[in-house]
């Protein structure tokens, strides 16, 4: 979420002079109360950079944020920003909670983010600068996450990619695998159509159900990058600057995207848990809980998490889907109904020697499940399915919308409270 500090810069001036409410304009403050009210128990402030905002940062925004923490103590704020990543597009840099949580961001920010150098450095964005910064990143004491921000927000067309490729983020992931886990599934600025604009800000090749084509394409780029065994992740942001009633694209955080991470309220678990792909995300508040658990002869692992079984015995594995609905109303005063439950399985086959690929032709919708297939079970619904006969590597992963769309269409100018989705991270199963 962005606060008053993604402002402007005058660079007349020596140093640049910083300007705060040009581009986001709630107090730090006024974000963090609203993500209380909007349900949400963590969030991370990650304003955007610009010549010389590392010092913004450290100077200005960090001392709001402690006073943050103190006037609004039901929500963990996370300190990090929105990084100007060399050669790519934003993305997430999270640092994790320490006593020099300033000093690291501080560092990392003036030695890497392209825009943070003044006079302007050209050598800054370049791919070999973004290895070089995640090589930085990997060898701190206290570990930060690097997320892919609005991933395909440059891309041209289905596949047809722009400043973020597949090949950087298989370079990226190969560096620093406990650094560089993810990209957004579901980008931030979701409420633009309700101002006339397109979802996610993309505005030269839509999402898909308010979700990045690498992420809603099935055998698409995420199944690609699973298809290799890496352990990559999605996440949803509210990416909030200016909300779409002040005529902004944006919900406030929580009020229509969450990402929900299985862990304690402590800031160095819900870390653990995005690092370790302990989280599902969803829009609308179509459900507000998702177990998916992978089992087979008294073994089992849920999302983020691997069971190994026997080749020898053409093993079964057995799924389980868990979700429970919303009870009241969303943010929208609506009542949002699953309609349908998803689960997707594809093989693993180990790296692939084309680092452009964006496809895994293995990975299909194996079963879709309807209300008549699920069975209440206290407050939640169950659905079971079995794999017969598993003898190769796999993963799973399920969806679900408040649709009819089979599969989820290009977004036009509907009301993104009419195209609600929700998606887990993958359960792998491997044989041995």
């Amino acid at each position: 979420m962005h606060s008053e500090y993604s402002g402007s810069y005058d660079t007349s001036t020596n140093p640049p002079t910083f300007r705060k409410g040009a581009d986001a304009v709630y107090p730090i403050v006024t974000n963090a109360i609203m993500a209380k009210h909007f349900g949400l128990t963590w969030a991370m402030c990650t304003d955007h950079g610009g010549p010389t905002h590392s010092k913004v940062n450290l100077e200005q925004a960090y001392p709001d944020l402690l006073l943050s923490r103190q006037l609004v103590p039901d929500v963990l704020q996370f300190w990090g920003m929105e990084f100007d990543a060399p050669a790519l597009d934003h993305h997430t840099l999270m640092i994790p909670h320490h006593k020099d949580e300033a000093q690291q961001l501080y560092e990392l920010e003036s030695r890497f983010a392209k825009r943070d150098a003044f006079p302007a450095d050209p050598g800054r964005d370049t791919e070999a600068k973004m290895i070089e910064f995640l090589k930085a990143a990997k060898d701190m004491r206290n570990k930060p996450l690097v997320i892919a921000h609005h991933a395909s927000r440059s891309a041209t067309g289905l596949g047809v990619y722009g400043q973020d490729t597949p090949r950087e983020f298989r370079n990226g992931n190969n560096v620093a695998p406990d650094i560089y886990v993810g990209f957004e599934g579901a980008p931030g600025h979701q409420a633009g159509p309700l101002n006339g604009g397109a979802r996610g800000g993309y505005g030269n090749y839509p999402t898909h159900g308010g979700f990045d084509q690498m992420t809603a394409r099935v055998g698409g780029l995420w199944d690609a990058l699973l298809g290799e065994g890496r352990r990559w992740w999605i996440t949803a942001t509210s990416d909030s600057h200016v909300h779409w009633t002040r005529g902004g694209s944006d919900f406030w955080p929580g009020e229509y995207s969450k990402t929900y991470v299985l862990a304690r309220q402590d800031y160095a678990d819900i870390m653990d848990g995005l690092r370790s792909g302990r989280i599902w995300v969803g829009t609308g508040d179509l459900i507000t809980s998702l177990d998916l658990t992978a089992s087979s002869r008294r073994r089992s692992a849920a999302m983020g998490e691997t069971l190994t079984v026997s080749r020898s015995n053409r093993t079964d594995v057995d799924i389980e889907i868990r979700f429970r609905p919303l009870a009241g109303r969303n943010a929208n005063g609506d009542h949002p109904e699953v309609r349908r439950v998803d689960l997707i399985v594809g093989q693993v086959t180990g790296p692939s020697a084309d680092l452009d690929s964006d496809t895994n032709p293995t990975t299909e919708v194996v079963a879709r499940f309807g209300p008549r297939d699920w069975r209440k079970q206290g407050h939640e619904y169950v659905i079971r399915h079995t794999l017969r006969n598993v003898e190769t590597d796999l993963y799973a992963r399920v969806r679900g919308t408040s649709t009819d769309e089979a599969e989820p269409l290009a977004d036009e100018l509907e009301s993104p409270w009419h195209d609600l989705w929700f998606y887990s991270n993958p359960v792998f199963v491997q044989v041995r």
